[in-house]
């Protein structure tokens, strides 16, 4: 009996996870080989920087800079783009496609900008493209989503989806360090960038909220649509008062969906990346470090929740494999195209309306400033008052000096948002008030 044909694979940039990628396909041949029922092997390989070594075999292996050649050549059954960025990234994956060639791609930020595009082109070509490593690295949130929970109406989904912000948080949290000298350990141990912006400021973790909200609920989203807030500005007397109180602070990936309409038409959805104050006894709360987690609620199956390391050569390299060998299975079975990659046909994807901020109703995490004198905290409570916002707890810390400004630290009780920003605006504008209030939202199912 003669040995099946094997599945080429080209591979569009050679660097941490690009060199995961070989190496797994190295390691794990023979196990992919008893799985798949053909031989998956790396073929081609382009990337620009053509002399370091990355301690892969590269025997066999053609290995250049022709990126457009690699993505046309005939000997190429499978495209996988690891360069990044949405220039070139976009348009060797559109030439792929075009040339009727399956994609496995770990880009978040090009599909959260141009996914539309992309998937249109691919539905039009009758190809798949594949991109379980854009979200969560080696968890496999998407697959599960879209195959293992497919029965489900999707009601919510809050993630830990960065690990580089996980990390800080984590780090602040148990050394009383403040942001910017936890940011240069991080940035020294190579969990943040040179610029972090993009993992500091929320904006990670928005593009991959864009897929999920997709694959959870059929919304069309773009990463403007979602509001975003990251973690500066937080401090460590904020993850004091969060033990205090019963929580730890995670920067959270939130999306909810509320229910049909008479005519069963979907309402508007939850979609928003923010610190969030969770309870200290919730499976989420537990993650540290630079790992991730995902927690799915469904009408069928309740809460379930997916952890792991969410980035790193390895992990990374086990998810872009992991769609390897799924396309490579749909290629043997003559069946490419027939999966619909964001878990919805596409014409059942849809614009959803958000939820306005202003219209969240829950309870609230604040820390005051204000100069330690008589009646501040009354005069603070009182604004809070006249906006229908009760107080649940209070701190007041470093009490005494009556120079010095102190932090004042509350849980209000359920209240809308639009009315507590209201309130918080007056208040910052007392006199006593001596730095603009922080808030952070309190999510309690979880």
């Amino acid at each position: 009996m003669s040995r099946p044909a094997a599945i080429r694979v080209g591979l569009l940039g050679f660097g941490t996870i690009g060199t995961g990628v070989a190496k797994v396909l190295a390691r794990n041949a023979a196990v992919i080989e008893r799985r798949l029922g053909a031989p998956l092997r790396l073929v081609r390989i382009a990337d620009l920087d053509l002399a370091h070594d990355r301690g892969v075999d590269l025997a066999g292996i053609r290995f250049d800079a022709d990126a457009e050649g690699l993505v046309r050549d005939p000997g190429v059954d499978i495209v996988v783009e690891l360069i990044g960025g949405t220039g070139a990234a976009r348009r060797l994956l559109l030439l792929a496609i075009e040339s009727g060639k399956p994609v496995v791609t770990a880009n978040k930020a090009l599909l959260a900008q141009h996914g539309k595009e992309i998937f249109d082109a691919a539905a039009e070509r009758g190809v798949d493209v594949a991109f379980e490593a854009s979200v969560g690295g080696g968890i496999p949130i998407l697959r599960a989503i879209r195959e293992g929970l497919a029965a489900n109406r999707i009601q919510s989904v809050h993630g830990i989806i960065n690990g580089t912000t996980n990390y800080m948080l984590s780090e602040m949290e148990r050394t009383g360090e403040a942001f910017d000298t936890v940011l240069a350990r991080a940035q020294a141990l190579g969990f943040a960038e040179a610029d972090p912006s993009t993992d500091v400021d929320g904006i990670d973790a928005a593009h991959k909220l864009t897929l999920l909200a997709a694959m959870a609920f059929g919304a069309e989203l773009t990463v403007k649509d979602i509001p975003t807030e990251g973690i500066r500005g937080i401090q460590p007397i904020d993850f004091d008062a969060a033990r205090e109180f019963g929580y730890r602070i995670k920067l959270l990936a939130i999306a909810k969906t509320g229910s049909e309409d008479e005519a069963g038409r979907p309402g508007p959805i939850e979609a928003r990346v923010q610190p969030t104050l969770i309870p200290a006894t919730s499976l989420l709360a537990k993650v540290d470090g630079a790992m991730n987690a995902v927690a799915v609620c469904g009408d069928a199956v309740g809460t379930t929740l997916f952890y792991g390391a969410g980035a790193g050569e390895l992990p990374t390299a086990s998810a872009v494999v992991g769609d390897l060998i799924e396309i490579a299975r749909e290629l043997r079975r003559g069946s490419a195209g027939r999966v619909a990659p964001l878990a919805f046909l596409p014409h059942a994807l849809v614009r959803r309306d958000l939820v306005p901020l202003g219209d969240l109703f829950g309870r609230a995490y604040l820390r005051f400033t204000a100069v330690d004198r008589p009646a501040v905290l009354a005069h603070i409570t009182g604004v809070l008052g006249e906006h229908g916002i009760g107080i649940e707890s209070v701190i007041q810390k470093g009490r005494g000096n009556l120079a010095a400004s102190v932090p004042v630290l509350m849980l209000s009780d359920p209240a809308r948002e639009a009315a507590l920003r209201r309130a918080l605006e007056k208040i910052d504008r007392l006199p006593d008030v001596t730095a603009p209030t922080r808030l952070i939202r309190i999510e309690e199912e979880l």
